[in-house]
């Protein structure tokens, strides 16, 4: 706010200078009298009085009688007081205009404009959200009168979306239409919704949609992650791994979104009971290591590891099934990509775990390599790898690497 107010008065400054610059750098050299200036003209009329009579156009009594005419005109105006165009700066006035236009332009400001719009803890931060919500009914209100307005409905679905209103959201998207017909994005968009409302099942809507979304763009990648969504859980692993090895095209290397995809990945192969291409090969020699006695090599494999037991709440235990996928995750803090991943059945629980070098993801990315890790627990009934709606979860502990006995207690579902 300092600043605006800074330029707000340097502007005032710049426009004063330029309404005043005519008094303020007015030239300093003397001006020219009028005397001065007659004389000047008296003396060029004189000289071409001279030449007509040298060239004989004029007669001598009619030039006798006009020289007498401009003698007598010269001593009549030198006889008057000499006077000269002077610029006296009206000091006055400049200082009513400068009082003046400072207080006219805050007084307008403060009239017309938003001075609460330059506090950085203004009203209008702590009115976002609610503003939102006040755009949003406005906008379903109008709409209700304006029934045809596909496009409009299509855009409330989205503004729903946003503001985690996926039943509402999913009711515009069925009043969008014919709309969505030719937009793969929203499609993909709307079957997310419809799987989501159907707590993560795919069959039927979700995967029409879908369906339609991929006949209108083949590459859109949102489709095609549900695509291959859909088809893990139908158990199609084979499709579900051939779908998001194409979609491993469209993503950045080493961007989360590519760790991420290739998490799934990963899980479908595992599903398969077959490892997956480059990276389990290249685990192979971490899986079994070589040490040159067999105390050592344990005390090792202690140091570069963490165990414990994951255990179900009782109160959630109704919410899990024995088929779905328990997931021990451990992380580096501050990054997504898994170090170490154990995967087990529901009905396997209370499990007891150890996440050590054969669980990586990754030759890169191990838990031999870092000194502390965060570990947690998640029941999944897809078996994704990425956390979805629904899913069963433990807090997330950090623990330094070589610790026994961590306790993960599964006790709350993500919203």
């Amino acid at each position: 706010m300092t600043g605006f107010w800074v330029v707000s008065a340097l502007a005032l400054v710049l426009v004063l200078a330029l309404l005043f610059r005519p008094f303020l750098l007015k030239a300093s050299g003397s001006s020219i009298s009028r005397r001065q200036l007659n004389t000047a003209i008296f003396r060029d009329q004189l000289a071409r009085l001279e030449k007509d009579r040298v060239d004989n156009m004029i007669e001598q009594a009619d030039y006798e009688q006009a020289r007498a005419e401009l003698q007598r005109r010269v001593i009549d105006d030198t006889n008057e007081a000499d006077d000269s165009a002077t610029l006296r700066a009206p000091r006055k006035t400049m200082l009513a205009i400068g009082l003046v236009l400072p207080i006219a332009a805050i007084g307008l400001y403060a009239l017309l404009g938003s001075p609460a719009t330059l506090e950085p803890n203004g009203p209008q931060h702590a009115a976002t959200a609610q503003d939102m919500d006040r755009l949003v009914v406005g906008l379903a209100q109008k709409l209700e009168k304006e029934p045809e307005n596909l496009q409009g409905w299509a855009m409330l679905a989205r503004s729903y979306k946003m503001l985690g209103r996926n039943v509402e959201a999913e009711q515009a998207f069925v009043r969008a239409g014919a709309f969505l017909d030719n937009d793969a994005q929203l499609l993909a968009i709307y079957a997310d919704l419809a799987a989501t409302n159907a707590n993560g099942e795919f069959a039927g809507k979700p995967t029409q949609l879908i369906e339609k979304a991929l006949r209108v763009d083949p590459q859109n990648a949102m489709a095609l992650w549900l695509a291959g969504t859909a088809a893990f859980r139908r158990g199609q692993f084979d499709s579900a791994i051939r779908i998001w090895e194409s979609l491993t095209q469209q993503v950045e290397p080493d961007s989360d979104d590519s760790r991420m995809l290739q998490e799934s990945i990963n899980a479908a192969y595992a599903a398969l009971g077959k490892p997956a291409p480059k990276v389990a090969a290249k685990a192979l020699p971490v899986q079994k290591p070589e040490a040159s006695a067999g105390g050592t090599k344990g005390k090792a494999g202690a140091a570069s590891s963490v165990s414990g037991q994951v255990d179900l709440d009782a109160a959630l235990k109704a919410k899990a099934a024995p088929g779905d996928t328990v997931m021990v995750i451990a992380r580096v803090p501050g990054t997504r990509m898994p170090v170490a991943v154990l995967r087990a059945r529901a009905s396997e629980l209370p499990l007891k775990f150890t996440l050590d070098d054969s669980l990586s993801m990754s030759p890169q990315a191990r838990i031999s390599a870092a000194s502390e890790v965060e570990v947690e627990a998640r029941i999944s009934k897809s078996g994704m790898a990425q956390a979805e709606p629904g899913d069963l979860m433990s807090s997330v502990q950090t623990v330094k690497v070589g610790t026994n006995g961590i306790k993960l207690q599964v006790s709350k579902v993500r919203p």
